[in-house]
């Protein structure tokens, strides 16, 4: 049965828009700081002299206490009240980042982000449980894509903006940028977010704390974060410490997974995935995640690694694509209340999957900067009709009063479909570059006049460019070696796009498994 903040949606006497603004303001910072630190590590591993390797705990730090935070977000904002837990991360985030900016060593910047990450985890499931009981339903998915702008937006402009201050000012500005956002963000929500009625009877009514599920949730998703972030580097499950740490986590989530069921009041609602729609719905996020945060990583990576592109010219490729992206989201968001979401949906993974496919075959050393550009941005139109209808669908048949839960488990999905992801691309790149480049050193015939022909014309070219004849000889065999790395990597990128679009294309037909509900409408479980 709906109520009526369900019908009219709960705003406490204030404008709704000023309240998605102003979460979506702590979104965008939060997000933001998954991707803005990544271009800054070979800096940070400098200035407190550590090495490259042992810098990379800033970002896995991050990640794992995030993860751990984002499946119990909701019953610590149903325990607690929303806005209190809301405001407390914001607080906790803000606080940490200033820690970040001034620590003086890498153990004491790792315990911060480990901070950062807790206070951030809270943040986006609380934002999007917020917009769904502000908003009424005619509205929901405009609000949705103001909300969503900020989440897509985000990690595409880190890396450039990462770049821009790392280059200019000091690694320590990444950190300290997130302070006057965090306070104006903490004066703003203060002022409007306000906790609908229902809340403050659903947490008259939360039951103790689960002792038990929050120590399994902890290991199991702190033990896969690691497993997911050092597996390449370690080479996966040859590595004793990988092995151990997938049992570890395989045993505790499975054990969280029997144990949660059985509880009257448990951390996390398990239980959400005997509705259909939750579950697929839930999946569709872990592949929008999967191919969001692997292709930011995949295109600037090439582009650097092949083309000679600086961090902050690589994140400019990018940036068009989120232009697309904030250009048709407000579109998706108005055509949610007109159309079934799911067809939305499925046109989204669609493009995405044939964008995927062109870029694939288009993909080589010598592409030009627009032709990088318009490759994103054939992705961002898949991206922008997914976020927004995704989110609509995996509430449907849930009652209200499970929005928290929704909005954590939902958040936990897309950044653990991040880490899948750009686990994907690392792994899969490193291996298919050695079995491509193995492949056509194998079909490479020594004696063939095609070879004998590149050879010479490499050695005639570098005899112009002042290289005596000998030394022409021996460096054409080193250029044509290079070349032939090269190939081998971009068969190997093909690959990976290749994975990528099938993952898309497959959920296509997969988001019809969801119940069907009306255009702007809602069916609310009883």
């Amino acid at each position: 049965m709906s109520d009526h903040t369900e019908e009219r949606g709960f705003t406490g006497g204030h404008n709704p828009w000023a309240i998605a603004l102003t979460v979506s303001l702590a979104t965008f910072m939060e997000v933001l700081d998954t991707s803005i630190a990544n271009v800054s590590l070979p800096h940070i591993a400098g200035d407190l002299s550590v090495s490259q390797d042992e810098s990379t705990w800033v970002l896995t730090s991050y990640l794992v206490s995030n993860a751990i935070v984002l499946p119990v977000s909701g019953w610590l904002a149903t325990r607690f009240g929303r806005k209190r837990f809301y405001m407390t991360s914001v607080v906790l985030f803000t606080v940490s980042s200033f820690l970040c900016g001034i620590a003086p060593s890498l153990g004491a910047l790792v315990f911060f982000r480990v901070l950062q990450g807790i206070g951030g985890g809270g943040l986006a499931p609380s934002e999007q449980a917020i917009l769904r009981d502000t908003f009424p339903l005619r509205q929901l998915g405009m609000a949705m894509a103001v909300y969503g702008m900020a989440v897509v937006l985000a990690p595409a402009i880190g890396p450039t903006l990462g770049g821009y201050i790392t280059d200019h000012f000091s690694w320590r500005w990444v950190f300290f940028i997130n302070i006057p956002v965090g306070l104006l963000s903490l004066a703003l929500s203060r002022r409007l977010v306000v906790d609908p009625p229902r809340l403050l009877e659903a947490r008259s009514r939360a039951g103790g704390i689960d002792y038990i599920g929050l120590g399994l949730i902890a290991l199991g998703l702190g033990a896969l974060e690691y497993v997911l972030d050092r597996g390449q580097e370690l080479d996966w499950f040859a590595a004793p410490v990988i092995v151990a740490f997938s049992t570890l986590s395989a045993v505790a989530l499975v054990s969280f997974v029997i144990w949660e069921w059985r509880q009257e009041h448990p951390v996390v609602e398990v239980r959400l995935f005997r509705s259909r729609s939750f579950a697929v719905s839930n999946l569709a996020m872990l592949v929008l995640g999967i191919a969001l945060y692997g292709s930011t990583v995949l295109l600037p990576q090439y582009v650097q690694v092949w083309m000679g592109y600086s961090a902050q010219q690589a994140g400019m490729a990018l940036s068009p694509g989120a232009l697309v992206i904030v250009a048709l989201m407000p579109v998706v968001g108005a055509l949610v209340t007109r159309l079934d979401p799911r067809w939305l949906i499925a046109f989204g993974f669609v493009v995405l999957a044939a964008s995927m496919f062109h870029m694939a075959h288009t993909l080589y050393p010598g592409i030009d900067f627009s032709t990088a550009v318009w490759l994103r941005n054939y992705q961002a139109v898949g991206l922008a009709f997914l976020f927004v209808p995704i989110n609509t669908v995996v509430y449907v048949g849930i009652p209200p009063a499970k929005n928290n839960a929704v909005s954590g488990i939902v958040n936990l999905s897309r950044n653990m479909g991040g880490d899948i992801g750009i686990a994907l691309v690392t792994t899969l790149i490193a291996r298919r570059s050695q079995f491509h480049q193995a492949n056509l050193v194998a079909h490479l015939d020594p004696g063939s006049q095609p070879l004998a022909a590149r050879i010479a014309s490499l050695t005639q070219a570098l005899q112009h460019a002042g290289s005596t004849s000998v030394e022409a000889a021996k460096r054409a065999y080193g250029v044509l070696s290079q070349q032939l790395a090269q190939q081998a990597q971009t068969l190997a990128y093909a690959d990976v796009l290749y994975i990528f679009a099938c993952f898309a294309a497959l959920m296509a037909p997969l988001v019809f498994l969801t119940k069907r509900t009306a255009p702007g409408a809602q069916v609310v479980g009883h």
